[in-house]
């Protein structure tokens, strides 16, 4: 049986503002010096709302330590945008207001205050939908995340998260040492299938350990249960959640030793 423990921390960030965590913690009764890979759960544009804490306790159900940061603690407090026009004009201008550094001091301070926990074991993960798939990916820069599952990223193929819309995430592809599962939707309108292709083709090319999915009928924001103008997917959901599943329980849960690349396929039936 695993209970979940809810809790928050602000953490002071390089410019001054205040940024709140919300932790999600499994509690295993009786077990109180019990350790847990620790995973950061980025959200969309929205803040942690309700579908983003929903998916913050799923997998903290399975025994990770999740942390939840507020992203723009520069513009607002801590509290959830609406879903609705004024809470999605609002997100995507604080979207590209932002600094690409913030973004990533963000995730820095998350992952160091996961690290600072006693219950955690020292291994990292990140996940995140829309613009929370693109500060996983980013998340994954940091050498000490080892595994990160992006849901329908966006800005990724157009280089287009920030300040001056200029990120350099499909530049730094190299920096990442983890492994990776991207999941996208084939009817996703905001990252078309030339995008897609674009990202596939560029972590193929360099080395990157990733897996690459594509749903045949699932639209963007295909998980969110909430709102999501007729486009939750939950059977599709429950796929992906395996696939989540199956990355960080291999790579978080395992101690695998050092990667080395020396696997030879053969050719046989």
């Amino acid at each position: 049986m695993v209970l979940i423990k809810e809790f928050e921390k602000d953490v002071k960030t390089a410019n001054g503002s205040t940024m709140r965590i919300f932790f999600f913690h499994p509690i295993i009764p009786n077990y109180p010096h019990a350790k847990f890979p620790g995973v950061v759960v980025f959200s969309e544009i929205y803040q942690v709302t309700g579908p983003v804490q929903r998916f913050a306790r799923q997998i903290a159900g399975q025994g990770y330590i999740c942390a939840a940061p507020s992203s723009f603690h520069e513009f607002e407090g801590p509290e959830p945008f609406a879903y609705d026009v004024p809470g999605t004009d609002k997100g995507n201008e604080y979207k590209i207001t932002k600094t690409v550094e913030a973004y990533d001091e963000d995730a820095t301070l998350t992952v160091d205050a996961l690290l600072a926990l006693k219950t955690c074991n020292g291994r990292i993960g990140a996940t995140g939908m829309c613009l929370g798939g693109h500060l996983a990916y980013r998340a994954a820069l940091d050498e000490r995340v080892l595994a990160a599952v992006c849901y329908f990223a966006t800005d990724i193929h157009g280089h287009t998260l920030g300040k001056g819309k200029c990120d350099d995430s499909l530049k730094r592809v190299g920096d990442i040492k983890g492994e990776l599962a991207m999941i996208f939707g084939k009817l996703d309108n905001h990252v078309p299938p030339e995008g897609r292709d674009l990202i596939r083709k560029t972590l193929h090319e360099a080395g990157t350990r990733f897996s690459f999915y594509e749903f045949a009928w699932s639209q963007h924001a295909f998980i969110r249960d909430e709102l999501s103008k007729d486009r939750y997917d939950p059977a599709v959901t429950k796929v992906c959640f395996e696939i989540l599943l199956e990355l960080f329980g291999r790579t978080l849960k395992v101690d695998l030793g050092p990667y080395e690349a020396n696997l030879k396929v053969e050719d046989i039936c």
